[in-house]
């Protein structure tokens, strides 16, 4: 019997010949990642357990993004506990205002092709994009590996998604996401891994890949890996044959397996408020919207922009339209292609790299009555203002083209 990929990275890092599903294992941490919202409760949780200095310094990463900039007088406590650990520990991987933490993750080349990786954020999920296994955990397991390096782990079950043929040309990673997530609903991979696969996969750029390893939390899943290529490589910056392992065995045990044809998949949108209720673009078109939000760790790279520019180029926005890279990095980068220029003159808000509303901070807040479509992940009550704010989480396709009629619109009528 094969392994799939997650019992191969859990398999390699504790030195064991063989894992089984529901196994506990004690792994070696290879990198930890804490934003701004929690190291104040890391802080105190890792001297309250006795511990005088970090495992490996250079093994924690400090990102400042959620409270970026700080919107209330609170918030300024977060970064002054933040500062005063880095300083008191040691760190030197502190980013304050380089954009949201899981963009930075990869991007900046802290989460490889084979790592195990925790973070203070569900989204953790994100950095299986390059075959990293990488999950979320609260303060009080931070500050354990922060004193020891190590974590246990339940090998969990693997779901394997198969996605094979040409996506149609209005349909992108985000809904392909949300079809997955209406189709396990949001409890249907809980502690289990997803194994991504298919045609369609390999034709994805890594980008698309973390679209779809980001959301795949909002399932319940523990991880959502992809085995890495030529691309992936590239963006690591590793070598092809240092990671040709990674990939799940033919004859691996598979718990499911859910099988898609590119071709039958349509533009989506998650309804207020679940993240499950799926439902298609053309099915709710003409519901009217008060305002788009494009950015967050999901949908706020420089294909994403892309597709937004192209789509409002010599236009209007007819609606509020908050536009957020997702890192100073993308944001440089979308300067230089033009499509700053392109948002400024379609009336769009342009913001900070950072979280944003995403997480209901810096700007954007909606309240009762009002509806937004946004390309983030969660829709959940009042995420985004108050508990009667309408959130449709949507591709930056949908959005950047219901920008332009203040009502939801299928990406396809405007092209």
């Amino acid at each position: 019997m094969g392994y799939t990929l997650i019992e191969k990275i859990i398999k390699k890092n504790a030195n064991l010949d063989h894992v089984v599903p529901g196994q506990i294992v004690t792994v070696n941490v290879d990198r930890v990642m804490i934003h701004d919202i929690f190291i104040p409760f890391v802080a105190d949780k890792f001297e309250e357990m006795g511990f005088t200095k970090l495992w490996d310094p250079e093994k924690v990463v400090l990102i400042y993004d959620h409270l970026v900039p700080t919107s209330a007088v609170e918030d300024v406590r977060h970064f002054q506990i933040g500062d005063a650990f880095v300083e008191k520990y040691g760190l030197t991987n502190v980013h304050r205002r380089d954009g949201i933490c899981h963009q930075l993750m990869t991007e900046a080349g802290y989460a490889k092709p084979g790592n195990i990786v925790f973070g203070t954020d569900s989204h953790t999920t994100t950095y299986g994009c390059v075959g990293c296994f990488s999950s979320g955990i609260g303060y009080t397991e931070m500050a354990s590996i922060l004193g020891t390096g190590e974590m246990w782990v339940r090998v969990p079950e693997t779901i394997k998604v198969i996605i094979n043929g040409t996506l149609p040309a209005n349909v992108s990673a985000k809904d392909v996401i949300l079809r997955l997530i209406g189709d396990l609903r949001a409890d249907g991979a809980t502690y289990k891994a997803l194994e991504i696969t298919g045609s369609t996969v390999d034709a994805m750029s890594v980008a698309s890949r973390m679209t779809i390893s980001n959301m795949a939390i909002e399932a319940g899943a523990k991880c959502c890996l992809f085995r890495p290529d030529e691309k992936t490589c590239e963006y690591s910056e590793v070598a092809l044959s240092d990671v040709d392992w990674l990939y799940g065995d033919e004859d691996a045990s598979y718990e499911r397996v859910m099988t898609y044809q590119a071709e039958d998949l349509v533009p989506v949108c998650a309804c207020p408020s679940q993240v499950d209720n799926i439902k298609a673009v053309s099915e709710i078109a003409g519901e009217k919207i008060d305002q788009v939000f494009i950015g967050s760790c999901t949908n706020g790279r420089l294909e994403d922009l892309a597709v937004a520019a192209k789509i409002l180029d010599g236009k209007k926005v007819a609606c509020k339209c908050i536009i957020t890279p997702a890192s100073r990095k993308i944001y440089m980068q979308a300067i230089e292609a033009g499509y700053m220029e392109i948002f400024a003159k379609a009336g769009c808000i342009i913001t900070q790299p950072g979280c944003g509303l995403c997480c209901g901070r810096a700007g954007g807040i909606l309240t009762d009555g009002e509806k937004v479509v946004a390309t983030n992940n969660r829709n959940f009550l009042g995420r985004m203002g108050t508990s009667k704010v309408g959130i449709y989480l949507a591709s930056p396709a949908t959005a950047a083209t219901s920008a332009l009629t203040a009502t939801i619109s299928i990406p396809e009528d405007l092209q």
